[in-house]
């Protein structure tokens, strides 16, 4: 498998997720073990009174990267215990984009970390997360 076919497989998979769909967050790029996902802070839905990104958008691109990192390696979970800590904010109309990395790739667990960078570079949150693997993606093998 090639990071291209990955790529396509994981966006039909999750084009479904109204969630993901609601919080404009879009996959932009994978490679085994890894994933980058994006998501554009829109005033109406991901600011809080302050006019700053809402913590819950960034945890929540954060959280669908984790997954997605984990499909990379053929692996469908659920996360079990979630750890942000939140570096530096950013605005409306600006770019948060998560780098999730698996780190352990076990059978019943996974440990990934997730950096949220803004478009300069600059970090964001660092998050860790320890995931369930309750099956298994029939297309996508657990190395490539």
């Amino acid at each position: 498998m090639d990071a291209e076919t990955c790529l396509a497989i994981l966006r039909d998979v999750y084009k479904g997720n109204q969630f993901i769909s609601y919080c404009g967050i879009t996959i932009d790029a994978v490679r085994c073990g890894e994933a980058t996902l994006s998501l554009v802070v829109d005033d109406t839905k991901h600011t809080n009174q302050y006019g700053f990104t809402h913590g819950g958008a960034l945890e929540a691109l954060a959280d669908i990267a984790l997954g997605v990192a984990c499909a990379t390696v053929g692996k469908r979970v659920m996360t079990l215990s979630f750890n942000m800590n939140f570096i530096k904010n950013i605005h409306a109309g600006e770019r948060a984009t998560a780098v999730a990395v698996v780190r352990h790739n076990g059978r019943r667990t996974m440990v990934v970390d997730v950096d949220t960078t803004t478009d300069d570079g600059e970090l964001m949150t660092r998050a860790t997360a320890t995931m369930f693997v309750r099956d298994r993606y029939d297309n996508i093998p657990e190395s490539w």
